[in-house]
């Protein structure tokens, strides 16, 4: 019995001494180590608790302004919107080709006006061009433009017929005669355009020179397209007194609608164009000038 207690208890009595043995720098070392350890950990929760607020912060920060942004959006009405007054002025360019083919098929040679006709040709073919340079190309606006040009020319060509079957061959003589010199003035002054801009610029004229060269210019079709919309109004100015039997309904509707639209749209782009929406607001008024005279001689 003896010997065995002895086996039993002398690793226990080895390990007491060598526990008794340890140095007071070796416990406070061992002691300090658990500390830090201990500290540690206990530091690692803040941080972590910290980064994932922080997370949770931005998150939530991307997500108001997700939100404010789409709440933005919404609040924005289609009275604030270029966009939808745009796609407003794109129908109201085919109302001037439907209203044409409309009086074509149901009303009289006579409310024809052949100013307003020669000018619209005019303008839908600049526009067409325009449309068809512009980059990226614009087909649709350019196809509004090519039926607008066939349907004025229909309705042309329907005038002149009915003064040749009224009797008055000298003044379709008289009117072909100017067209066909105004059309030649025009092809020249296309032709000639590129030698006068360069002789423009390179004369180095200061204002001159810089508007001659621009790429808008008037050496380009970027600059008559839109300008070509002041003989629109030009046109119904001088038909102020204009028989009222003798004014389109549906003409005189589409052009009004068309400088309303594309007054308003101007005016919502960036930079605001105040060029297009003045050459607009002519158009509306002149246009609703004719309008209202009709309005109120046939429907009041």
């Amino acid at each position: 019995m003896t010997s065995i207690s002895n086996r039993v208890l002398l690793p226990v009595t080895r390990l007491a001494s060598d526990a008794l043995r340890l140095r007071p720098s070796q416990v406070s070392s061992t002691r300090s180590l658990q500390t830090r350890r201990f500290a540690g950990k206990a530091s690692e929760k803040p941080a972590q608790t910290a980064a994932k607020e922080g997370s949770e912060s931005v998150a939530n920060s991307a997500e108001a302004a997700a939100t404010s942004s789409s709440e933005a959006s919404k609040s924005k009405s289609w009275w604030d919107s270029a966009e939808f007054w745009g796609r407003c002025g794109a129908i109201a360019g085919w109302g001037m080709s439907g209203a044409a083919i409309y009086d074509a098929m149901q009303s009289s040679p006579e409310i024809i006006s052949l100013n307003m006709t020669g000018v619209l040709i005019v303008y839908s073919s600049l526009f067409a061009r325009w449309a068809f340079v512009v980059k990226p190309q614009n087909l649709l606006l350019a196809s509004c433009h090519v039926t607008n040009v066939a349907a004025q020319c229909n309705q042309m060509r329907r005038a002149l017929e009915y003064k040749q079957s009224m009797g008055e061959e000298e003044a379709v003589k008289d009117i072909l005669m100017k067209a066909g010199a105004t059309a030649a003035a025009g092809a020249a002054c296309v032709l000639a355009g590129p030698a006068m801009q360069s002789a423009i610029v390179n004369a180095n004229l200061g204002v001159v020179s810089t508007v001659a060269a621009a790429d808008a210019g008037p050496f380009t079709v970027h600059f008559w397209a839109p300008m070509s919309k002041w003989l629109i109004s030009g046109a119904s100015f001088l038909e102020l007194d204009r028989p009222t039997e003798k004014i389109s309904l549906a003409q005189y509707s589409a052009l009004t609608l068309t400088g309303f639209f594309f007054s308003r749209y101007a005016l919502l782009v960036t930079p605001i164009n105040y060029t297009l929406c003045s050459v607009n607001v002519a158009l509306f008024g002149s246009s609703a000038w004719h309008l209202g005279r009709k309005i109120k001689a046939d429907f009041m």
